[in-house]
C-alpha cells in the first residue's frame, strides 16, 4: 500500500515540475498503477489476518 502512495506523488509531482505534452497519459497511467497497487496490498493485508483465526 505504501508504494501506491509512492506512485500517487510521483505522478503529481511529474504534473506539476514534467513538461509533457499530454499530461492525461501520466494521470491514467498514475491512477492504473495506484489502483493495481492498492488493490494488491490490501489482498495481502486480508489474507495474512485471515490466517491468524
Amino acid at each position: 500500500m505504501d508504494i501506491a502512495k509512492y506512485i500517487a506523488t510521483a505522478v503529481v509531482l511529474t504534473s506539476i515540475f514534467g513538461s509533457v505534452g499530454e499530461k492525461w497519459i501520466i494521470y491514467v497511467g498514475g491512477f492504473l498503477a495506484i489502483l493495481l497497487t492498492l488493490c494488491t496490498g490490501l489482498w495481502l493485508v486480508r489474507d495474512k489476518k485471515e490466517e491468524k483465526k
